[in-house]
C-alpha cells in the first residue's frame, strides 16, 4: 500500500544519482510524490529517470550543490515546474580519507562547498516556499557530524557544520510551522567511500569497508519517509551511532579510544596502529 502522506509533494533530493539519494527518489515516485533529482551528471539523471514510474512527475537538474546559481535554479526550476516546494533532502555529499597533517587544504575546502555550503545554497533559496507549505528540511549527516573521526577531518567538520546550521534554523523558525531533520544514517551502501578524496585530491578509489555489513541504500530511504511523516527532529539509525551520541557525554574518552581503533583498523588506513 503506498504511502498517501507523500503523494503529490514535491520533493527535491540532492547527490540523487547514487545511493541515499537514489534511493529515497525511487521510494518517493513510487509513493506518487513528483521528485525532483539533481546531481552533477545529466547523463546520469536522464538513466536514473528512465527507470522512474510515470516520469512527467520527474525532473531533472544538472546541478553542483558548490555553485550557489546552479542552487538557485535548482529551486527556480521546480517552482517552474511545480508551482512550490514541499521537501528539500540535502543529500549530496563528498568524503575523504587522510591524516590532516598530510592534508591539501583545498580537500577541506572542496568538502565545505558541497557538504556544508550546498546545504546552505538550497535551503536558502527553497526556505519561502518550504515556509509557505510548511514543508520538511532535510540534512543528511553522518555518525561523523555527532563525533570526529580521525582521518576524515573535512567530513567530520562539514557534517558538524550541516548539523549546528540545520539546529538553529529549526529554533528560528519554532513557531512558523516548518519541519527541520537532521538525519544520520551511519555507514551505508553507496559509492561514496568509493569517491572519497585522498590527500591530495585524488579519487580513493576503492572503499576501505565491507559493503556487504553495511544498512542497505533502500532501508535507509525507508526510515527517512517514516522520519519525514512523523516530522522528527533528528534521526540517529543504527546503535552505533546511538551509543556514540550518549557515550560522548558520559566517556568521552572510550568513545575517542573506540575511535582510533576502528578507523585505525581499516585496510590501508592513514591513522597508524597504537
Amino acid at each position: 500500500m503506498r504511502d498517501k502522506y507523500f503523494k503529490d509533494k514535491v520533493i527535491i533530493i540532492t547527490g540523487a544519482s547514487s545511493g541515499i539519494g537514489l534511493a529515497a527518489a525511487r521510494l518517493f515516485a513510487s509513493m506518487d510524490a513528483k521528485v525532483v533529482i539533481a546531481a552533477r551528471s545529466a547523463d546520469k539523471l536522464d538513466e536514473v529517470k528512465a527507470t522512474m514510474p510515470n516520469t512527467d512527475n520527474i525532473l531533472c537538474v544538472k546541478t553542483d550543490v558548490s555553485v550557489e546559481d546552479d542552487c538557485k535554479n535548482l529551486v527556480q526550476q521546480t517552482v517552474d515546474k511545480f508551482g512550490r516546494v514541499d521537501i528539500l533532502v540535502n543529500n549530496a555529499g563528498i568524503s575523504m580519507r587522510a591524516m590532516f597533517r598530510d592534508l591539501d587544504l583545498d580537500v577541506i575546502r572542496h568538502l565545505m562547498d558541497t557538504n556544508f555550503w550546498g546545504t546552505v545554497y538550497c535551503t536558502k533559496y527553497a526556505l519561502p516556499y518550504i515556509l509557505e507549505s510548511k514543508g520538511s528540511i532535510v540534512g543528511v549527516i553522518s555518525i561523523a557530524g555527532l563525533t570526529g573521526l580521525p582521518g576524515r577531518t573535512g567530513y567530520s567538520a562539514s557534517k558538524f557544520a550541516i548539523r549546528g546550521f540545520l539546529n538553529t534554523l529549526r529554533v528560528e523558525h519554532r513557531y512558523d510551522g516548518i519541519h527541520v531533520m537532521v538525519f544520520a544514517p551511519g555507514f551505508t551502501t553507496s559509492n561514496i567511500r568509493n569517491v572519497a578524496l585522498l590527500a591530495d585530491g585524488s579519487l580513493q578509489g576503492t572503499t576501505p569497508r565491507n559493503e556487504s555489513k553495511m544498512m542497505s541504500a533502500e532501508a535507509v530511504a525507508q526510515r527517512m519517509a517514516y522520519g519525514l511523516r512523523k516530522r522528527k527532529k533528528e534521526m540517529i539509525l543504527t546503535p552505533v551511532g546511538k551509543l556514540t551520541k550518549l557515550f560522548n557525554f558520559i566517556m568521552p574518552g572510550f568513545v575517542e579510544w573506540a575511535e582510533y581503533r576502528m578507523m585505525a583498523n581499516e585496510p590501508d588506513s592513514p591513522i597508524k596502529k597504537k
